[in-house]
């Protein structure tokens, strides 16, 4: 029992002995603005504006190779930089600048497409950047004409009539 009391009082005598300091007395003022100066461009963030987030080819034969570039400015306050571009599929080939963007300056991404697919076809081109969303997208489309098929003279095309 004495055991016990003589642990509780050396435990109070710690205690309120190690609280004697404000902690406040510690914080430097030259970190406290530091963190605050950071915090705040933590909030700065690169801003990726399109002339035109999307385009038309308009009606291109199947297998013609057509290609466009997309124009962007960083409208925002910190360097944009692109780390990688990818479409929805590999007939859709993006290329774009590795330097990072400052702040007003502008950048260009050129979008190939090699007229894969036919009739109505969309594609969609994903950019992966610092931007405050981390993803910005533009689109392409085109009407795609197929070629003709031909039947060869000569042969026979059956049809029948199902009722």
């Amino acid at each position: 029992m004495k055991k016990s009391i003589l642990l509780i009082a050396v435990l109070s005598a710690f205690i309120f002995t190690s609280c004697k300091e404000n902690a406040a007395d510690k914080v430097n003022e030259e970190n406290v603005a530091a963190a605050a100066d950071r915090d705040a461009k933590s909030q700065d963030f690169p801003v990726m504006t399109f002339e035109e987030s999307e385009f038309d080819f308009g009606t291109i034969d199947q297998g013609t190779n057509v290609e466009h570039v997309f124009k962007f400015t960083n409208t925002g306050n910190a360097p944009l930089v692109i780390v990688d571009a990818k479409s929805s599929c590999g007939c859709t080939v993006p290329q774009f600048t590795k330097d990072p963007v400052a702040p007003g300056d502008s950048g260009e991404m050129l979008v190939k497409f090699n007229g894969s697919g036919k009739n109505q076809v969309s594609k969609t081109v994903t950019i992966t950047a610092n931007t405050e969303n981390g993803k910005e997208s533009i689109k392409i489309k085109a009407f795609v004409n197929a070629p003709e098929t031909v039947t060869p003279a000569g042969s026979n095309v059956i049809q029948t009539n199902t009722k």
